[in-house]
């Protein structure tokens, strides 16, 4: 008997509902009725019944709610004994440097407080090598930008991307323009050339780096523009207005990558936390907004 559905099981008849079960396990209320449903359909009976202003056990539901309990309480004491949780489990998560510094910061003390004992190994990147990292088993959950379809990629919203000079720096400064852009691979460097080809305006690649350092350092120099997200506009830069001359950059995709299967608490309340902060940024397109676009 799977102890995760176990789990969402006495969480809903413990919170008397599946939103605040929801919360309490880091999962989307659909994620957690898919649990119970799935419980349902192994135990041959219905669980809880479902109004507009409650849920409640079923005769059958009541029934197996002591022993849900004592199974969850025995695993919890085996895990002791045999030292899992002193060990910890260890999530490996890939990402961008400045997505790291975006994301990581509000995320790390609220799920350490929750999971004290869970390793977190972060590799930084561009996207196309912590997909191919995902994709060899080498990361657990990834959050990058998409380059193209994957099998496993799951696209959370898309974020705008716009030019960034240094504040006192008037891209007319400029007879050619110095460019700071990752190296081949990146997609920002793509959508730069892309955009730039069909103007008149001269260009060239003055600065190269894989490090948003590399890149940050000419660019609050004044000695060259970048391509960013508005979240990612270093200190001491500003965004280029519509007004400047240069072509608009179109929109870049986000996407996560969780391994299949993976359903630890741990992992999964990671996760979930983890979109949830992403999708909240003030410069993410949701979905919804998206479709309704399209």
């Amino acid at each position: 008997m799977d102890t995760d559905l176990l789990r969402a099981f006495v969480t809903v008849a413990e919170c008397e509902g599946f939103s605040a079960a929801g919360k309490v396990l880091h999962r989307t209320q659909s994620a957690v009725s898919l649990q119970i449903k799935r419980l349902e359909d192994q135990m041959g009976e219905s669980l809880f019944e479902r109004t507009s202003r409650s849920v409640v056990l079923t005769p059958p539901g009541g029934r197996l709610l002591p022993y849900a309990r004592h199974i969850l309480k025995l695993q919890d004491e085996a895990r002791r004994v045999m030292g899992v949780d002193r060990q910890g489990e260890l999530i490996r998560l890939g990402t961008s440097e400045e997505q790291a510094s975006t994301y990581l910061p509000e995320l790390l003390p609220r799920f350490a407080a929750r999971f004290p004992e869970v390793r977190l190994e972060v590799s930084c990147s561009i996207s196309g090598s912590l997909v191919h990292d995902f994709q060899e088993g080498l990361l657990d959950v990834a959050l990058v930008v998409r380059h193209g379809p994957t099998q496993t990629g799951r696209l959370l919203g898309r974020e705008p991307m716009v030019w960034v000079v240094a504040e006192d720096r008037a891209i007319d400064d400029w007879e050619i323009l110095p460019l700071a852009l990752n190296p081949e691979g990146c997609i920002f460097r793509a959508h730069a050339f892309a955009a730039l080809g069909p103007t008149e305006r001269r260009w060239d690649v003055r600065y190269s780096s894989r490090s948003p350092t590399g890149i940050n350092l000419p660019v609050q120099a004044g000695l060259a523009a970048t391509v960013k997200t508005p979240r990612s506009v270093p200190e001491g830069c500003r965004i280029v207005g519509e007004e400047e001359g240069l072509p608009p950059l179109g929109h870049v995709e986000i996407e996560m990558h969780r391994t299949p299967g993976h359903s630890s608490d741990a992992f999964v309340a990671f996760c979930d936390e983890l979109e949830h902060i992403v999708t909240a940024t003030d410069s993410l397109e949701s979905l919804e907004y998206v479709a309704a676009e399209g």
